[in-house]
């Protein structure tokens, strides 16, 4: 088991007094229910930062790929038409019984 430290913190006295109330309440420690408060701040965080690292990755990629001379860009109308047969196919199959 690691070391324990000491955490000092300043709060308003009303606020102390009804968080010691409401760990009282459901008979846990006040101690505890602070780590568990920090453990998932500490878990936000580190969940946020990655999707940060991932959502920034992909940006570059999607920018590298634009500027590659050799992408290949369809237009808007192109895709909707070709979404629009690909639908038009599948309600053709479900009739059909496919």
């Amino acid at each position: 088991m690691s070391k324990e430290a000491v955490f000092t913190l300043k709060i308003e006295p009303e606020l102390r007094e009804a968080f010691m109330a409401e760990a009282a309440a459901v008979h846990r420690p006040a101690s505890q229910i602070v780590r568990e408060f920090m453990r998932d701040y500490v878990e936000q965080q580190q969940k946020a930062r990655e999707y940060d690292d991932w959502f920034r990755a992909e940006v570059e990629a999607g920018l590298k790929e634009a500027d590659d001379p050799n992408t290949v860009w369809h237009s808007h109308e192109d895709v909707v038409a070709d979404m629009e047969r690909q639908r038009q196919s599948f309600l053709g199959r479900i009739k059909a019984g496919e």
